[in-house]
């Protein structure tokens, strides 16, 4: 199996002592919020952050204060030291619009080794108060000499930063750390002093504001010159309320699209046209309260990771993503993922150990029968899972595919029906909350 940097680079120090329970509040905690910024890891994007910026804004934090840069982990069509000079002007420009004399810093993963890179500078150190490193880097010392909470998941709980505060959340993967309530509880305190008032995601009254970035996955470029179509749908069927778009955003140099004044409880599609014609269907569940972190991934036909994915007018292809990982090997303390009543998740196609955030399902031999039991090669990384299922489609996508997913968290179903566009000129991506 070919595996990231990522699977390793979590590894590559050893400590040697544990400190479990909420992280101490610093002696120094200031009542005032502090802008946060947060840096992804591998094959990941600001939108493993969503959650986190919905709940400390349930506690009191602008919308505007939380926010969080795009890179690409391979540092191919930019370097490492070019994305910590614009991790630095993001920090310098939050710090001029809020008055703030520091922000908090919290990174992932692969994202630990740049923001531990970062710290390293006294002079960039002296701009961050608190610094959260997410089950990635270990260290010696506090990076920077910053104020330092480590927040370790699954794996060796020798795993250490010295000098800092160190947690372990065992029974977490490896995303999940990103995304959980118990991290939440953890940075809040760290941050701020004192315990969150809810560790919900608490609806606004609307209407709220969506906005964020159509970017190349998993590069994270901005997709320049493809259209942003967004529509609100049934959720009993995934269709379009209206036959025009309510709002259309040509994305340029930065990605950007938006802000789109939506309501909380509503369900809306937000259709990626490219130049040649095809459209990326993007379904969300109901966003509850206003969203700045939203990125679209996407790729250009015939390119990248959805270049792989075997088309034609008969089935549907999906990508489903939850930025919390599908267990399929645990049993009752797994999850579940159905489509259209088929069951995606088992010991072969996601397996705890590898870390599947993204599913893709389609016709993988076009032969309109169904094979849960193949690992596909082409989708043999971590993070990621290809899966064999026929998804009958239609022309004009008169017809729905129906997809539930049981967390292993509990909560209930979540369920999602979306039109069953052909995959030769459309492409269906659905992002399940990761609550």
């Amino acid at each position: 199996m070919r595996r990231t940097i990522l699977a390793a680079a979590a590894l590559v120090m050893l400590g040697a002592s544990t400190t479990v329970g909420l992280a101490a509040a610093p002696a120094t905690a200031a009542p005032a919020r502090r802008p946060v910024v947060f840096v992804h890891g591998a094959a990941g994007s600001a939108a493993q952050f969503e959650t986190q910026a919905k709940r400390f804004a349930g506690n009191g934090y602008p919308v505007d204060l939380v926010d969080a840069i795009d890179y690409d982990y391979t540092f191919t069509a930019e370097t490492s030291s070019a994305v910590l000079n614009r991790l630095e002007q993001r920090i310098d420009q939050l710090r001029r619009q809020t008055g703030a004399t520091q922000v908090d810093l919290v990174a992932h993963s692969l994202g630990t080794f740049l923001s531990q890179d970062f710290l390293r500078s006294w002079t960039r150190a002296a701009k961050v108060a608190h610094y959260v490193n997410l089950d990635g880097a270990t260290a010696l010392s506090p990076p920077g000499g910053v104020s330092t909470l480590a927040i370790w998941g699954e794996g060796a709980t020798l795993r250490r930063i010295w000098g800092a505060t160190n947690v372990y959340q065992s029974d977490q993967s490896h995303t999940q750390t990103v995304t959980s309530v118990q991290s939440f509880q953890q940075m809040y305190r760290f941050f701020t002093g004192g315990a969150p008032a809810t560790t919900d995601v608490v609806a606004e009254p609307g209407p709220i504001s969506l906005s964020g970035r159509a970017v190349l996955f998993p590069a994270n470029d901005p997709a320049t010159g493809t259209r942003v179509d967004v529509y609100e749908v049934d959720p009993g069927t995934g269709r379009r309320r209206t036959a025009q778009p309510l709002a259309q955003y040509a994305i340029g140099a930065d990605g950007a699209f938006g802000p789109f004044s939506a309501a909380p409880g509503a369900r809306y599609e937000f259709a990626v046209n490219h130049s040649t014609g095809q459209v990326q269907h993007q379904y969300f569940q109901p966003f509850q309260r206003t969203d700045r972190l939203i990125r679209l991934l996407t790729n250009r036909p015939g390119e990248g990771i959805g270049g792989r994915v075997p088309v034609s007018p008969r089935h549907s292809a999906l990508t489903i993503t939850r930025y919390k990982e599908w267990w399929g090997d645990q049993g009752t303390s797994g999850d579940s993922l159905t489509v259209d009543g088929v069951e995606l998740l088992n010991a072969v196609t996601a397996p705890r150990e590898r870390r599947v955030i993204g599913v893709f399902a389609h016709d993988q031999n076009l032969d309109q029968r169904t094979d849960t039991s193949a690992d596909l090669a082409d989708f043999d990384e971590t993070f990621l899972t290809g899966i064999d299922v026929y998804i009958p489609a239609d022309a004009d996508a008169s017809g729905a595919i129906t997809l539930a997913v049981r967390s292993r968290a509990g909560g209930g179903t979540q369920r999602f029906t979306v039109p069953n566009w052909p995959s030769d000129t459309d492409r269906i991506a659905v992002t399940v909350a990761d609550l």
